[in-house]
């Protein structure tokens, strides 16, 4: 993109988000600081995002270990039964790994958007609690994920889940932790395979950085500062010290990875407004020259996470519709 190119907000999301566009957060300076504005932010969408289906949607607790021995917790969300069949044994299921730049959410704050998907696909969703950095940099909250998707293979009779059709789910960072545990269950050869990747406007390069003069400056919800601060906690761990370390690990950081050959057929989708618009269409290339079956779609005019202060609008249910049909493939 040219620096003098022409951006714009879809018109239906800038009418949506009108009430709130006075509001300007304050410059991140750390991870303690960046915590607190995205929980705040992320609190406070979600208490405005509408959930009619959340009553239809049972939770439960479990608990599973990290490769450390840490114990952690992981939330299963069965959705209601189909009223015409009885649900068969051995169902798809999804593992679902949310947002937060790597220093901020939880389960409990992506509850909302977990029933929805979970309502609207009829699949049980497991959400694990991963370890947030700087205070677990990388890799423990990719173990954590790993383990996760171990815990649902090794106890898939009594979860009553089919260990051959399960999906993963990654939103923002918890998309590139999505990204690198594909990466990982196929350099390690996890049996059997992934299913399916479903990737969120993911955060999958630590190398993203725009000019202080890019006109996509102006629309930005994630900036340069936010993903400097949450990319220098995450590479905090063992072979990924440094933002743009030349020893960064491909499941750190998945975008540096050149051979995506072997990785489950994908799901992309990202805003055009968006600071990782780029580094996901190239990740999409790169699928694409590995001979992975790619849907991607990029939708113009929105920024990262656009959706949740625009539920009604066009380009929401659109993408929402997307990622229901992609999960439904399982």
């Amino acid at each position: 993109m040219s620096s003098d190119q022409k951006l714009s907000l879809d018109a239906d999301y800038a009418r949506a988000i009108a009430p709130y566009a006075s509001y300007v957060p304050p410059v991140p300076t750390d991870a303690e600081s960046l915590r607190k504005q995205n929980d705040f932010m992320i609190n406070t969408v979600m208490s405005l995002f509408p959930c009619p289906a959340r009553s239809r949607v049972a939770e439960t607790e479990l608990s599973y270990k990290s490769a450390d021995g840490t114990e952690l917790k992981l939330h299963r969300f069965d959705p209601p039964a189909s009223s015409s069949t009885p649900a068969p044994a051995g169902r798809p299921c999804v593992l679902y790994l949310h947002g937060g730049g790597f220093v901020s959410g939880s389960v409990t704050s992506f509850r909302k958007d977990i029933i929805r998907y979970a309502a609207e696909t009829r699949l049980t969703f497991y959400a694990p609690a991963y370890r947030l950095s700087p205070e677990a940099p990388f890799p423990k909250p990719l173990e954590d994920a790993y383990a996760a998707l171990e815990f649902l293979r090794d106890n898939a009779q009594e979860q009553n889940i089919d260990p051959k059709r399960i999906g993963v789910m990654g939103i923002s960072a918890g998309g590139g932790l999505a990204a690198g545990l594909a990466l990982e269950a196929r350099d390690k050869k996890f049996v059997p395979a992934i299913k399916k990747l479903v990737l969120i406007y993911p955060m999958l390069d630590d190398r993203t950085r725009i000019g202080e003069d890019h006109p996509l400056n102006e629309y930005l919800t994630w900036t340069n500062k936010k993903n400097e601060i949450g990319w220098r906690a995450y590479l905090g761990g063992a072979g990924a010290r440094t933002v743009s370390s030349p020893d960064a690990s491909v499941y750190a950081a998945p975008a540096r990875a050149e051979d995506l050959s072997g990785l489950p057929p994908t799901y992309l989708d990202v805003g055009g407004l968006d600071l990782f618009k780029d580094e996901v269409n190239a990740f999409g290339a790169k699928l694409l020259a590995g001979k992975v079956d790619v849907e991607f779609h990029l939708y113009p005019g929105v920024p990262h996470a656009w959706e949740w202060l625009s539920h009604e609008c066009p380009v929401t249910q659109k993408a929402v519709n997307n990622r229901i049909f992609a999960l439904r493939s399982l």
